[in-house]
């Protein structure tokens, strides 16, 4: 028995071996939980971050205390040109790039009345024109097998409280662009999709926070996601195995939009 999930283990770490990814906002949260798994994949890893510099260099030193790859570039996701000089900064690094997961996201909730210009420019730049700017850069490096991965919101869908309007606009022009980007890349054989994660159990969201037990009520599993089972499910995505998945949005949300 042993020696078989020694194997499997194996198998596993070695799915992704020779592959470059970039994570973007992937100094912690659900970022971190994926920049870690497609690391023990196999995958050499660089991460951006906005101000999280600690976490981030944390991160990059716990992936290659175990002999992965991993690098970390600051780069604020709502600045265009830092976008573009990450995707540049993973590809003089690493040689490549062949998995791209947009994860970097920003949330302003509050009624329509109250948003101001700067929050909705914010939400646009960060949530949607850095998807947008990521991905345009990434495609052009990337070779048959690539992958494109944006980690949006089951908000894109469903909306069960007030005050969500903007971030479910952006979330929603996400999924959009997804199916879109789809067909523009498929005849390269580049696959690109969207998870869509309910409510998980981060520094941002914690399951013990103020509005938990409400989104819990939302939930067939009444449960939390974690950040291990939304990367566990990039990681699929970004494998082999999922080659004939493109344009799908597909929820993590544990019976949110049941």
């Amino acid at each position: 028995m042993t020696q078989a999930l020694n194997t499997q283990a194996n198998t596993s770490k070695a799915n992704l071996a020779g592959k470059t990814a970039l994570v973007t906002g992937g100094s912690r949260g659900i970022g971190a939980a994926i920049a870690r798994k497609l690391a023990t994949d196999g995958a050499a890893v660089a991460i951006t971050y906005s101000s999280s510099a600690q976490q981030a260099e944390q991160l990059v030193a716990d992936i290659r205390s175990t002999g992965g790859k991993a690098l970390a570039i600051r780069a604020d996701a709502q600045d265009a040109d830092a976008v573009k000089q990450a995707v540049a900064k993973t590809v003089a690094e690493f040689g490549g790039l062949d998995i791209l997961v947009n994860n970097a996201g920003a949330l302003v909730a509050g009624g329509i009345a109250d948003i101001s210009m700067e929050d909705y420019q914010r939400l646009i730049a960060v949530n949607v024109t850095g998807v947008f700017v990521a991905s345009q850069e990434a495609q052009r490096h990337m070779k048959e097998g690539g992958r494109i991965i944006n980690i949006g919101s089951v908000n894109s869908d469903y909306v069960p409280v007030p005050g969500l309007s903007l971030y479910a606009l952006t979330k929603g022009a996400v999924a959009s662009f997804t199916r879109g980007l789809a067909r523009d890349l498929g005849a390269r054989g580049i696959t690109v999709n969207n998870v869509q994660p309910g409510p998980v159990d981060t520094e941002m969201n914690p399951a013990n926070g103020a509005f938990a037990d409400t989104m819990r009520s939302y939930m067939a599993t009444g449960k939390y996601g974690t950040g291990t089972q939304i990367a566990s499910l990039v990681a699929y995505l970004a494998s082999e195995d999922a080659a004939f998945i493109t344009g799908a949005n597909l929820k993590a949300d544990g019976g949110f939009d049941a």
